[in-house]
């Protein structure tokens, strides 16, 4: 069962990064008018989101360091300038981080999850339940990209 939701969140965590894969450094740190985040940090965001609902709701520390948690984690903003080395550091964390969950889930790591509620009224009892509700959550940011995306080709 794991691998499929892995599956679920790693296919289209692929084709996001092709869908941007055109866009210079630039583009993805663009605050467009309307918006308070950009591209880049919305890639970010998506795996903060689960190393912070996977690992940190667990106990457990998560395989990301904590400067980028901060960087990109719940309640975070685009602060500053964005690099090539960050970009970088988001592809290779794309699937690395997904790929390393599979391995702690397999070894049993998150039995205890500690039981919350999202913002959106989900009630999380298990790391099943959060592997259900992150693909709800990545695609938000997934559209968020797409419509961040479009600003940038009307222009």
């Amino acid at each position: 069962m794991i691998e499929k939701a892995i599956e679920i969140l790693k296919m289209p965590r692929l084709g996001i990064l092709k869908q941007v894969n055109d866009l210079s450094i630039e583009q993805l740190n663009q605050i467009p008018t309307g918006f308070n985040n950009n591209i880049i940090w919305n890639l970010g965001h998506i795996i903060a989101a689960q190393q912070g609902v996977c690992y940190r709701r667990a106990g457990i520390e998560p395989v990301v360091n904590a400067d980028f948690l901060k960087t990109y984690g719940g309640g975070s903003k685009p602060e500053s300038f964005l690099g090539e080395d960050q970009l970088q550091l988001i592809k290779e964390l794309y699937t690395s981080t997904l790929d390393q969950f599979v391995v702690d889930y397999n070894n049993n790591l998150f039995a205890n999850y500690i039981a919350w509620t999202t913002r959106y009224g989900v009630d999380l009892t298990s790391i099943d339940d959060v592997m259900q509700f992150l693909p709800f959550h990545e695609g938000m940011h997934v559209g968020c990209i797409m419509a961040l995306k479009r600003t940038l080709s009307n222009k």
